[in-house]
């Protein structure tokens, strides 16, 4: 049987590289096809030439991508696996030959995808932006890391961050607290994020002299929002109104990143979806672009990318069965 020893700088990058985790290595062994054995600063590949291949461009992209400030955790490593393993290394190659970077404070944001990469450069490129895409693929995050950056390097004044509170509804001032109190649970994501890229402390603070503002969408009606990055978050739940009125604040010299699952619409059944609506509606619209993430490009457990597949494919069986049934 084929046999090759992959050689490292040293054995802490090499046991960095899958996490320190055996279970890692059990699972390229399982997706490759392949027997490994590590000691030390080397890994011995016993394999198909061609599974060989696979496991050698696996730890390679894991190297290039850790050279541009890439931090690898679990799944990183199970997703660039499973890339690896579906024949996608070109598009791995690709996403690390240019990488795009964004520095904040001491660390390294980094795109994990294809998809994710494109989102960062029509962030940077285009006035407006749509990043559409199921749960866990870096909309809010990487939104929140151009934001910040772009506020860092004084490119904008200010950064407005927003999202619908449908789920409120009429119970809202049955809520404990004061309006802020009330409203917080539903802007909890944009905090978090901004706090794990910036820090509690900074955060606060920059919130205090209200150059980050954090409210809900109704807040937005009437303003013009010049000189700011406006991110308006969970974008399925507006109605056509609001994503309407929400467009229509941008001001000179403005940026707006607008993020959404169209899987996940929490309105009445009866509201239409203003983000489904404005796919159709601002298509081909110069210096407007449409981002869509997949389960591929999921950046959680990896448990999340085969929960969003099987729903997936249960979604895809149901409106098959439903329109056998018509037929019929």
């Amino acid at each position: 049987m084929p046999e090759k020893t992959l050689h490292f700088p040293n054995p802490r990058l090499l046991h960095d590289l899958y996490c320190g985790r055996e279970d890692n290595l059990a699972e390229v062994e399982k997706a490759l096809s392949v027997k490994l054995v590590t000691r030390e600063d080397w890994l011995q590949v016993q394999g198909a030439e061609k599974a060989i291949e696979k496991v050698e461009t696996l730890f390679n992209n894991l190297r290039e991508g850790r050279s541009h400030g890439m931090f690898v955790n679990n799944a990183d490593f199970r997703n660039l696996l499973r890339a690896v393993a579906n024949g996608h290394s070109q598009q791995l190659q690709a996403l690390y030959e240019k990488p795009h970077l964004i520095q904040v404070k001491n660390r390294s944001i980094v795109p994990r995808s294809i998809n994710q990469k494109k989102y960062l450069e029509a962030i940077g490129k285009k006035d407006i932006v749509f990043g559409i895409g199921p749960a866990g693929t870096g909309k809010t995050y990487l939104a929140m890391a151009a934001a910040i950056d772009a506020l860092l390097k004084e490119e904008v004044e200010k950064l407005i961050l927003t999202r619908p509170a449908v789920e409120a509804g009429e119970a809202l001032g049955f809520l404990p607290g004061d309006l802020r109190e009330k409203i917080e649970p539903y802007l909890r994501p944009l905090y978090d994020a901004m706090y794990d890229i910036l820090g509690r402390e900074r955060s606060v603070k920059l919130i205090e002299r209200e150059i980050i503002e954090i409210a809900p969408l109704a807040y937005m009606r009437g303003r013009t929002l010049s000189k700011a990055f406006i991110i308006l978050d969970e974008a399925q739940n507006t109605t056509p109104e609001q994503m309407m009125m929400f467009l229509t604040r941008m001001g000179d010299s403005s940026r707006m990143v607008i993020t959404g699952d169209i899987t996940q619409v929490d309105l009445p059944a009866r509201i239409h979806s203003g983000l489904k609506q404005v796919i159709k509606v601002l298509r081909g619209v110069k210096d407007i672009s449409f981002i869509y993430l997949e389960g591929q490009d999921v950046v959680r457990h990896p448990i999340v990318q085969n929960i969003i597949e099987a729903y997936q494919r249960f979604a895809d069986e149901k409106e098959n069965q439903t329109i056998t049934e018509g037929h019929n």
